[in-house]
Protein backbone atom coordinates (compact mmCIF):
# COMPACT_ATOMS: atom_id res chain seq x y z
CA UNK A 1 0.00 0.00 0.00
CA UNK A 2 2.46 2.58 -0.80
CA UNK A 3 1.16 6.74 -0.46
CA UNK A 4 2.45 9.76 -2.32
CA UNK A 5 3.59 11.44 0.59
CA UNK A 6 6.65 11.43 2.57
CA UNK A 7 6.60 10.27 5.97
CA UNK A 8 7.01 13.24 8.65
CA UNK A 9 9.81 11.99 11.17
CA UNK A 10 9.04 14.35 13.84
CA UNK A 11 5.43 13.93 13.61
CA UNK A 12 5.93 10.28 13.74
CA UNK A 13 8.78 10.78 16.48
CA UNK A 14 5.91 12.79 18.84
CA UNK A 15 3.35 10.04 17.90
CA UNK A 16 5.36 7.11 19.02
CA UNK A 17 6.34 9.18 22.46
CA UNK A 18 2.97 10.18 23.08
CA UNK A 19 1.31 6.67 22.63
CA UNK A 20 4.44 5.87 24.79
CA UNK A 21 2.74 7.90 27.31
CA UNK A 22 6.23 9.78 27.68
CA UNK A 23 6.99 13.59 28.12
CA UNK A 24 9.86 15.37 25.70
CA UNK A 25 11.99 14.99 28.89
CA UNK A 26 11.80 12.05 30.26
CA UNK A 27 12.49 10.45 26.10
CA UNK A 28 15.29 13.00 26.38
CA UNK A 29 16.53 11.70 29.66
CA UNK A 30 16.49 8.25 28.16
CA UNK A 31 18.35 8.99 25.16
CA UNK A 32 21.27 10.27 26.91
CA UNK A 33 23.13 13.31 28.65
CA UNK A 34 23.81 15.27 25.32
CA UNK A 35 19.74 15.46 25.32
CA UNK A 36 17.26 17.99 26.10
CA UNK A 37 13.56 18.78 26.29
CA UNK A 38 14.52 21.14 23.67
CA UNK A 39 16.54 19.72 21.58
CA UNK A 40 13.92 16.82 21.59
CA UNK A 41 11.23 19.56 20.44
CA UNK A 42 13.24 20.56 17.62
CA UNK A 43 13.44 17.30 16.60
CA UNK A 44 9.91 16.80 16.51
CA UNK A 45 9.73 19.27 14.03
CA UNK A 46 12.10 18.16 11.33
CA UNK A 47 10.84 16.59 8.37
CA UNK A 48 13.34 14.35 7.86
CA UNK A 49 15.79 13.06 10.80
CA UNK A 50 19.19 11.27 10.58
CA UNK A 51 19.21 7.70 10.30
CA UNK A 52 22.18 7.17 13.24
CA UNK A 53 19.53 9.32 15.71
CA UNK A 54 16.59 7.39 14.04
CA UNK A 55 18.49 4.47 15.75
CA UNK A 56 18.91 5.23 18.71
CA UNK A 57 15.67 6.57 19.17
CA UNK A 58 14.01 2.91 17.83
CA UNK A 59 16.08 1.25 20.39
CA UNK A 60 15.02 3.78 23.05
CA UNK A 61 11.35 3.16 22.24
CA UNK A 62 11.65 -0.14 21.83
CA UNK A 63 10.15 0.18 17.96
CA UNK A 64 11.27 -1.12 14.73
CA UNK A 65 13.09 1.85 12.77
CA UNK A 66 10.94 1.56 9.95
CA UNK A 67 7.88 2.72 11.52
CA UNK A 68 9.48 6.09 11.14
CA UNK A 69 8.84 5.84 7.09
CA UNK A 70 5.75 4.09 7.04
CA UNK A 71 3.68 5.89 9.63
CA UNK A 72 2.21 8.31 7.25
CA UNK A 73 -1.69 7.60 6.56
CA UNK A 74 -4.97 7.40 8.31
CA UNK A 75 -5.58 3.86 8.49
CA UNK A 76 -1.76 2.94 9.67
CA UNK A 77 -2.48 5.31 12.67
CA UNK A 78 -5.27 4.07 13.59
CA UNK A 79 -4.13 0.42 13.60
CA UNK A 80 -0.97 1.35 15.62
CA UNK A 81 -2.97 3.81 18.33
CA UNK A 82 -5.26 1.02 19.22
CA UNK A 83 -2.48 -1.41 19.55
CA UNK A 84 -0.17 0.89 21.49
CA UNK A 85 -4.00 1.85 23.68
CA UNK A 86 -4.42 -1.74 24.05
CA UNK A 87 -3.86 -3.22 27.77
CA UNK A 88 -1.61 -6.17 27.27
CA UNK A 89 -3.17 -9.41 29.02
CA UNK A 90 0.35 -11.32 29.53
CA UNK A 91 2.48 -8.77 31.28
CA UNK A 92 5.09 -11.10 31.20
CA UNK A 93 5.32 -11.67 27.86
CA UNK A 94 6.81 -8.18 27.19
CA UNK A 95 7.62 -4.42 28.55
CA UNK A 96 4.49 -3.33 26.85
CA UNK A 97 3.43 -0.59 29.49
CA UNK A 98 7.27 0.68 29.78
CA UNK A 99 6.49 4.16 31.24
CA UNK A 100 9.26 5.46 32.65
CA UNK A 101 9.25 9.36 34.75
CA UNK A 102 12.60 9.59 36.52
CA UNK A 103 11.24 12.34 38.21
CA UNK A 104 8.32 9.62 39.57
CA UNK A 105 10.33 7.67 40.45
CA UNK A 106 12.94 10.06 42.40
CA UNK A 107 9.77 11.16 44.16
CA UNK A 108 8.44 8.02 45.00
CA UNK A 109 12.02 6.89 46.64
CA UNK A 110 12.33 10.12 48.46
CA UNK A 111 8.99 9.25 49.81
CA UNK A 112 10.00 5.36 50.71
CA UNK A 113 12.98 7.07 52.33
CA UNK A 114 10.92 9.88 54.76
CA UNK A 115 8.61 7.12 55.48
CA UNK A 116 12.03 4.87 56.54
CA UNK A 117 13.34 7.18 58.30
CA UNK A 118 10.01 8.23 60.61
CA UNK A 119 9.46 4.56 61.71
CA UNK A 120 13.56 4.52 62.41
CA UNK A 121 12.83 7.26 64.56
CA UNK A 122 9.68 5.69 66.34
CA UNK A 123 11.75 3.37 67.08
CA UNK A 124 14.48 5.04 68.60
CA UNK A 125 11.60 6.91 70.83
CA UNK A 126 9.85 3.86 71.99
CA UNK A 127 13.43 2.22 73.05
CA UNK A 128 14.34 5.64 75.22
CA UNK A 129 10.85 5.37 76.47
CA UNK A 130 11.88 1.68 77.65
CA UNK A 131 14.83 3.27 78.79
CA UNK A 132 13.23 5.42 81.61
CA UNK A 133 10.62 3.56 82.61
CA UNK A 134 13.53 0.71 83.81
CA UNK A 135 15.36 3.38 85.34
CA UNK A 136 12.64 4.43 87.25
CA UNK A 137 11.75 1.22 88.15
CA UNK A 138 14.86 0.69 89.56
Amino acid sequence: MASNHKAHHGKNLRKFREWKGWKQEALAFEMGDDWSQKKISLLEHKETIEDAILEQLSSVLKIPVEAFDVLNEEPGVNFINSTFNESPVNLSSGDQNNTFNPLEKWLAALDENKQLYERLLQAEREKVEMLQQLLKNK
